[in-house]
C-alpha cells in the first residue's frame, strides 16, 4: 500500500476512535443514599454532590538529581455538595454532637445510571463520613427556595460497581 494510502487510513481510524454523544452521563440521573446508625435514607433532597481524594505527599531527595521526586504517603477524602433545606437528619447530628460530644459518623452511597449511555452504571459508597458543620436555620424573604451547603469528610471509601469502557478505548 503506498504511503499516503496508509496515513490516510491511520487517520481516519483515528478519527473513528471518539465517543458518541449519547455515552456522556446525565447530571441529574442520579441516586444518593445516606446510612445513619443503620437508618437508611433515600437523600432525594440533594441539589449537587462530589467526593473528592487529595493525595498526601513527600518530596524525596535524590542524589544525582537536581529535582526531588515526590511520593504519595496517604489520603484525605472530602465531600460536598448543596441539598434542599427541608430535612433535619444532620442538625439532629450535630445538635447530638453539642449536647453530648458524640460524634456520629455516617456512609453516603452515591450511584450514577443513565440507561442511554453505553458505560452502565457506578457506584461509590464513602464510609465513615463526617460533617463539617451545617445550617441550623435560614430565611430568605426574598428566595424562591431554601438550600443548604453540605461538606465533609470521609475516612474509607468502596466501588462496588464501576462504569464499563467505551467502545474503543481498547
Amino acid at each position: 500500500m503506498p504511503k499516503e494510502k496508509t496515513l490516510l487510513k491511520l487517520n481516519l481510524q483515528h478519527f473513528a476512535q471518539t465517543m458518541n454523544a449519547k455515552d456522556s452521563v446525565s447530571a441529574a440521573l442520579a441516586e444518593c443514599f445516606i446510612t445513619v446508625e443503620g437508618n437508611r435514607y433515600n437523600f432525594m433532597q440533594i441539589i449537587d454532590f462530589e467526593s473528592t481524594i487529595d493525595k498526601t505527599k513527600t518530596k524525596v531527595p535524590i542524589l544525582g538529581k537536581t529535582g526531588k521526586g515526590n511520593k504519595s504517603t496517604g489520603w484525605e477524602g472530602t465531600f460536598s455538595g448543596t441539598a434542599h433545606y427541608n430535612q433535619s437528619i444532620f442538625r439532629d447530628l450535630l445538635y447530638r454532637f453539642k449536647e453530648t460530644g458524640e460524634d456520629i459518623y455516617f456512609d453516603i452511597q452515591v450511584t450514577n445510571e443513565d440507561p442511554t449511555s453505553s458505560v452502565g452504571r457506578q457506584t461509590v459508597i464513602h464510609k465513615d463520613c463526617n460533617l463539617d458543620g451545617g445550617v441550623l436555620a435560614k430565611f430568605d424573604a426574598d428566595g424562591e427556595y431554601l438550600d443548604e451547603p453540605i461538606d465533609g469528610t470521609f475516612d474509607d471509601f468502596e466501588i462496588p460497581e464501576k462504569f464499563g469502557l467505551l467502545a474503543g478505548m481498547q
